[in-house]
């Protein structure tokens, strides 16, 4: 056991000063790593690794205390770290990879692929059986079964056999409600295990692990070079204690993935180079769009406040997707994120996907997910302009519908657009009501100048704002799903 060096009374809640504008990310570095620095003194994290990556590339890593109290090595990108149920999206991910294969569909019944499922007894006569899709999001009925299920990750595969074939009690009937379950990502384990006809571990590793580069990460830690792990640490009563090891095993495929930084921002990066969806050849390991399936939920969308530890009340929206929480926050926005809480670690990781960003941390203390800093540092890459979204593509319809919205303006007459009207535009408001309103604005506003390009929210939709000599038009417009594409709504409002 080692006594900690300090012991701080209250746990310290990552502050972030709200940068200037338009700062780089190399100035903006030394506060994002106090905040990381904070919270390990605070939270008694023997080591902790975070990284940014940005376009592409881990634009930003450092690490800060040791791997262990032995040898005290200090932490580095190189340096081993379980991450827990951060190895989720590896699995689903999988999963995806063999739907595109076309050696399982989302909607088979898990007892396909399980046949040790067949038996199961339901909680009522009329549930629906348990599908792929619903062990991906969580929906299957089962309990949730945090921290018992991290200490099943060396569960032997005949041991878990046995246990499939028992059947295990429900906790509601499957496909009404979202409850994580460990037990349902280690049964994917077992999918992928029957369908790629090798071990998840080994079927992982062939389509993410060796095509990404990803030398350093794997499930079995007592294969892994131990001068280059960080071992794993509980803090009680003032003191750090050992966790022990556990086996790769059964379980592994919902947390038993151990990795280092630079390896792992390798893998943010090949994600977020997923978006935005494009035309590009495929260059792998995985197609695109099942990627950026990776986000798509079943509409069990929960409500409440933020955690308090990220700030002052926030409304959120949080839904489980595949390997990931979708969260749509009112101060950030929307994010995806998970974190891993493990006994000796805990990780954590955010994206943004439309900004091309990517911030995660791994600590090796019990449960330290360090989430807090994680969020502040987002939040501070937004307010310093870092991590603004990708600009939405012009197309040529909305281009055209532009051009038509300011023919509109100039004529005071929506006819001036009719041949490119969809049919229910004169049927909602007249051709003489659309000359009354027009009248009335400009008599408000002016003279506008209409802008060169609207501001695209879509491939089919877009709004513009024109400067005029006594203030500002702005609109926006729908396009119909005519061929060729037709305007179904245009707006016109003074500011």
């Amino acid at each position: 056991m080692v006594r900690a060096l300090t012991t701080p009374a209250l746990v310290a809640l990552a502050v972030f000063a709200a940068p200037a504008c338009g700062q780089s990310l190399e100035a903006l570095t030394p506060q994002l790593d106090a905040g990381f620095e904070d919270y390990a003194r605070a939270q008694h994290v023997p080591g902790l690794v975070w990284g940014i990556v940005k376009d592409g590339q881990l634009a930003h890593v450092k690490g800060i205390g040791v791997q262990d109290f032995d040898s005290r090595r200090p932490v580095g990108p190189e340096s081993r770290f379980r991450i827990a149920s951060m190895s989720k999206a590896f699995t689903a991910l999988t999963i995806l990879s063999l739907r595109d294969e076309g050696r399982l569909r989302l909607d088979d019944l898990a007892e396909t692929h399980v046949p040790e499922m067949k038996g199961w007894t339901y909680p009522t006569a009329d549930s629906p059986r348990i599908r792929v899709r619903d062990l991906l999001h969580h929906v299957g009925g089962l309990v949730e079964d945090d921290p018992w299920g991290d200490r099943q990750t060396s569960l032997p595969e005949a041991d878990f056999s046995a246990m499939l074939a028992a059947g295990v009690p429900f906790s509601r009937v499957p496909q009404q409600s979202q409850e994580y379950s460990n037990f349902g990502y280690a049964t994917l384990g077992r999918i992928i295990r029957n369908v790629a006809g090798k071990p998840f571990e080994a079927a992982i590793a062939e389509r993410i692990f060796q095509p990404l580069g990803m030398g350093r990460t794997g499930y079995d830690v007592f294969a892994s070079p131990q001068a280059e792990r960080a071992l794993g640490y509980r803090f009680e009563e003032g003191e750090y204690k050992r966790e022990p090891d556990m086996a790769a095993g059964a379980f592994g495929a919902m947390g038993g993935i151990e990795t280092t930084a630079s390896d792992y921002a390798r893998y943010v990066a090949w994600l977020l180079s997923a978006w935005p969806a494009r035309d590009d050849p495929e260059t792998g390991p995985i197609r695109r769009a099942s990627v950026r399936g990776l986000v798509q939920g079943l509409n069990f969308v929960r409500f409440g406040q933020r955690r308090a530890d990220l700030g002052p009340p926030c409304a959120q929206a949080v839904a489980y997707a595949m390997g990931f929480r979708m969260i749509s926050d009112c101060e950030v926005g929307d994010y995806m994120t998970h974190t891993g809480g493990y006994p000796g670690y805990g990780s954590v990781l955010i994206m943004l996907p439309e900004s091309g960003i990517g911030i995660f941390a791994f600590a090796n203390r019990t449960y330290s997910a360090p989430m807090a800093p994680a969020y502040g540092a987002m939040k501070a890459l937004k307010a310093a302009g870092l991590a603004t979204p990708r600009p939405v593509p012009l197309t040529a319809a909305v281009a055209q519908a532009h051009a038509d919205a300011a023919k509109v303006w100039a004529a005071s007459d929506i006819l001036a657009a009719r041949p490119n009207l969809a049919m229910n535009m004169l049927l909602d408001r007249a051709a003489p009501e659309w000359r009354l309103e027009l009248t009335r604005l400009k008599a408000r506003l002016g003279e506008c100048t209409p802008t060169d390009a609207p501001e695209p929210t879509g491939m089919l939709t877009a709004s513009f704002r024109w400067p005029c000599s006594r203030g500002t038009l702005a609109g926006s417009f729908m396009l119909a799903p005519t061929n060729p594409p037709t305007i179904q709504q245009l707006r016109f409002q003074a500011e």
